[in-house]
């Protein structure tokens, strides 16, 4: 699948009718496995997924709304799950690791539902969806949403399934050993050295700095290097 226009349409962008679309292609997904071989519900029977394009940083917001509607109007028939796949995030900030949800595709929202044999959907889940605050329009062409392919599911469920033993990954830190590195602030600023070894976890890396003609062992902020 191919990366998606950058801009995310509000409401007051998307198309007046039911059937109306934007010839578009859905965000890209990664993932492996079957989401059934790893304890993930699968798509459910007379449904398929659609990508939902809202206005960014809205993703939540429209989920919880959509969620709360279907409920209201009895549409779970019609409507099943609501997802926005995020994944563990550490960010450094005023020297400290923090851990954030990132979305993983922002400016879109997953959603499962059961279409008419046409394709099209249902007058009643098209106006309880586009009447939502902060909802663009659905992926697809020819007039019509194009559900996600079978392959693209199984990534975006096991992407979007919540794995509380999940290992977050510190935003920033792209170096590896061997890595030849300038080190930007500090006492060491404009040393240059290569990469020891990283400590994910407190975001410092060893740099191996020749001092007095020998190699010396320094402990870094990732964000104090630069890769040469």
């Amino acid at each position: 699948m191919t990366t998606p226009e950058a801009d995310n349409p509000t409401q007051a962008e998307a198309a007046s009718g039911p059937q109306a679309a934007a010839p578009v292609s859905a965000p890209p997904l990664v993932a492996t496995g079957k989401p059934e071989a790893r304890g993930v519900e699968p798509t459910r029977p007379g449904m398929k997924w659609y990508v939902l394009r809202v206005a960014s940083n809205k993703e939540d917001q429209v989920r919880e709304a959509l969620e709360r509607k279907v409920k209201v109007e009895n549409l779970q028939e019609r409507v099943g799950r609501v997802l926005v796949p995020t994944a563990k995030e550490k960010r450094m900030k005023a020297g400290q690791v923090k851990i954030y949800e990132k979305k993983l595709y922002p400016g879109y929202v997953f959603v499962e539902m059961a279409t008419e044999p046409d394709g099209s959907i249902p007058e009643n889940v098209w106006f309880m969806i586009k009447e939502t605050i902060g909802v663009g329009d659905f992926i697809g062409s020819a007039n019509k949403p194009t559900s996600m392919r079978d392959h693209d599911v199984e990534m975006m469920l096991l992407a979007a399934a919540k794995k509380e033993d999940e290992e977050a990954a510190l935003q920033g830190l792209e170096f590896a050993k061997g890595d030849r590195v300038k080190i930007k602030e500090g006492s060491f600023q404009n040393f240059e050295g290569h990469v020891d070894s990283i400590d994910e976890t407190k975001g410092i890396v060893t740099v191996l700095l020749t001092i007095f003609g020998r190699s010396t062992p320094v402990d870094v902020e990732y964000w104090m290097l630069e890769k040469l």
